[in-house]
Parts: C-alpha cells; sequence; structure tokens
C-alpha cells in the first residue's frame, strides 16, 4: 500500500481538504492517505509557525516518522504545501516515490507579480492587518480561491476558524516563508505531476507552466477552477492523478 501525504497551503489546514481526501481515496483504493497540520495551523494552531519552507519540509517527515509510516511517499501538495514538497524532493529525494504540485510557484522559475498576483497580495496583506471579523476574512479567502464552491463553505471555514484560528502573527510567518522559499534550480528525481488552474486569481498559472517547461514534468490545466482546485474540482484532481500513475507504471 503506497502512502499519499497531504499537504495544504497558507494558513489552511487539514480539514480544508473537506471532501477531496474521500474522493482522493475512491480513486486510489490501494492508497493509504495521510494528512497532518504544519505549526500555526489547525491542531497546532497555539504553535509559532516555522520560518522557512525547509524547516516545514523537515517537520512533515519527523511527524511521518513519529506515525511510523516509512518512506516512500507520494506527496500531494498545493501552494505553500506544494513549496514544501519540492524542499522535500529535492534534499530527500529517495523518500518519495512521486509528487503532485497544484497551483505553486518557484523564486527561481517566475517572478514575484506572478507568483503573487498583486491585486490579491494588497487584499491579503490588508486582511492580515486589518480584518475586522472571521467572516469577513473567510469571505475575502473563498474570492480569492474559489470560483465553485458552494455558499455553504463559508459556515465550515467560519467553524473551522472558530475552533482553530490562525494568529495574524502566523500568517505573515507562513507568507514570508513563502516569499523567502527559492529552489534549486536542477530538477529533482522523483517524478512530478503539476495541476494548474487557469483562472487561479491568486497565482498566475505562468508559474506552473514554466515550472513543467523546466523540469519536464508533466501538466494539466482546469479551465474553469480556481486557486484551491481540489475543493472546486476534486473528482477532476483526483483523475489526473490516478491517470498520472496509470502512465509513469508503464
Amino acid at each position: 500500500m503506497s502512502t499519499w501525504v497531504l499537504l495544504r497551503g497558507l494558513t489552511r489546514e487539514s480539514r480544508h481538504w473537506g471532501g477531496f481526501v474521500a474522493t482522493l481515496r475512491e480513486h486510489l483504493p490501494d492508497a493509504n492517505v495521510v494528512t497532518f497540520d504544519l505549526p500555526g495551523n489547525g491542531r497546532l494552531n497555539a504553535l509559532r509557525s516555522l520560518r522557512s519552507v525547509d524547516e516545514m519540509a523537515a517537520f512533515c517527515r519527523a511527524e511521518l516518522r513519529h506515525r511510523g509510516l516509512p518512506p516512500p511517499y507520494h506527496l500531494l501538495a498545493m501552494s505553500l504545501g506544494a513549496m514544501v514538497a519540492v524542499a522535500w524532493a529535492q534534499r530527500h529525494p529517495q523518500e518519495l516515490a512521486g509528487c503532485v504540485l497544484i497551483n505553486t510557484s518557484l523564486r527561481a522559475f517566475s517572478p514575484f507579480i506572478h507568483r503573487l498576483r498583486p491585486a490579491s497580495a494588497a487584499t491579503l496583506v490588508k486582511l492580515m492587518l486589518f480584518a475586522r471579523s472571521d467572516r469577513q476574512w473567510e469571505e475575502a479567502i473563498l474570492r480569492l480561491t474559489t470560483h465553485h464552491a458552494g455558499a455553504g463553505v463559508i459556515d465550515e471555514w467560519l467553524e473551522l476558524r472558530r475552533e482553530r484560528p490562525v494568529s495574524r502573527t502566523n500568517a505573515l510567518r507562513q507568507l514570508w516563508a513563502a516569499a523567502r522559499f527559492s529552489a534549486l534550480p536542477a530538477r529533482p528525481t522523483p517524478p512530478m505531476l503539476v495541476l494548474a488552474s487557469t483562472n487561479d486569481a491568486l497565482v498566475d498559472p505562468r508559474c506552473s507552466r514554466q515550472l513543467a517547461s523546466r523540469w519536464g514534468a508533466a501538466l494539466a490545466e482546469h479551465a474553469s477552477a480556481g486557486h484551491d482546485l481540489p475543493l472546486d474540482d476534486g473528482p477532476w484532481v483526483a483523475q489526473r492523478v490516478r491517470d498520472w500513475l496509470l502512465a509513469t507504471s508503464r
């Protein structure tokens, strides 16, 4: 049985995967799908967020060892989580059987204005510094990251936020870690699939295209989904993953 590790993005926790975990398990019935939170998020929201993406990767590796789950692993990660996957793949490639990178960006390949669209960057900073209510925060995040999610998602996210709030300090630390991360130019050895959303309002899809081109990775784009691709169309993501696994196993 293969172990699939799912890593979320900025200020999000494992429960933000919603129904996607079950969807992936349906498409990969032989997989052990594992989720956990980075320090500062979810059940670890009382901890200080780590200062760098490399430290986040080290935390993930230690967590899996603590759970008694040996490598190799498949990683499915989006946004900041995908940066963690890249750092892991470059420094400990022997531990990974493959990586699926969703709507991410790398400083080595893309300019800042593509890695975080200017209008969205301004919105995030304003939220972190001046958001007056939980609902104001979550409604803004929904507008930035999804195109197909139903209105009920807001109530779910508000409940998660009230149970396990992420401090402004930790949100800024995560944003700073993402902005500073720079991958090595050389392609990591684990097989890679890059998934992107053409209509991503947060990260320009040119970042994913450039990454796939530079590293010779498989690329698939969703024509209408937003940044949170697994939320907007989880079955599409799971099917692309399944097709990729079949293609690479031939």
